[in-house]
Parts: structure tokens; C-alpha cells; sequence
């Protein structure tokens, strides 16, 4: 019995260490709210902080003025990226993100590593 609890008690722990999946951003006029895959929300964001302009389950890109911010599922930062470097935010996906700057789109990833370069005119 006291194996089973103890199986119970690390299974709960490594439950609770698994990054959350965010499943939906909802945006009012004044809040952003971040909700996971079981609905419920877990981080909220006044909308004075950017504007949300992509997410994927693990993180979410926010721009506000010149710069665009990934984030996790908690709201925690994770780096900061200039407009003018990034170009105009397509998409985002799993841990990465495209975007296109003139003829070229770029995939990078939420940690500020760009992964790749193509051309656009494909």
C-alpha cells in the first residue's frame, strides 16, 4: 500500500511539472485570457501589454510597438524580438513561428533562434 501511494505521489508531481498546453486565447477590451487544454485559464494579460498575434500550444507572440514578445503558457517571457529583424508574424506552430520580411520568410524559434531562411517567391 505504501509503494502505491508513493507511485500516486510522484505521478501527481509529474503531472504537475509537465508545461502546460494552451489551448485558446480569449481577448476583451481590456484583457487577454490564456486557457489550457482542460479550459481552464491560466494566465491573464492586460491588453495595454500588446497585441496577441499568433499562438501555438506552447507558447504565445504578443507585439507592442516596435517589438514582438513570445511567452509561455504562464505568462512567463521568453524573449524579446525586434519588428524591424522579425518582419510581419505569420503563423506559429509546436515551438517555432514563421515570418516574412520582403522576399523572405523565416522560421524561428520561441526562444529567439532563427532555424531557417527561404526565399518567398515560391
Amino acid at each position: 500500500m505504501k509503494r502505491l501511494f508513493i507511485a500516486f505521489i510522484m505521478l501527481m508531481a509529474f503531472t504537475a511539472l509537465q508545461a502546460q498546453k494552451i489551448s485558446y486565447i480569449e481577448t476583451t477590451r481590456s484583457w487577454h485570457y490564456v486557457y489550457d487544454e482542460n479550459g481552464k485559464k491560466v494566465h491573464t494579460f492586460s491588453t495595454t501589454q500588446g497585441e496577441v498575434v499568433a499562438y501555438s500550444e506552447s507558447f504565445y507572440i504578443v507585439k507592442h510597438g516596435s517589438w514582438y514578445y513570445t511567452y509561455n503558457a504562464k505568462g512567463k517571457k521568453l524573449y524579446t524580438f525586434s519588428v524591424s529583424n522579425v518582419g510581419e508574424i505569420l503563423s506559429a506552430t509546436g515551438d517555432t513561428f514563421t515570418s516574412r520580411k520582403g522576399s523572405w520568410i523565416y522560421t524561428w524559434d520561441k526562444n529567439g533562434k532563427k532555424i531557417a531562411t527561404r526565399s518567398a517567391s515560391h
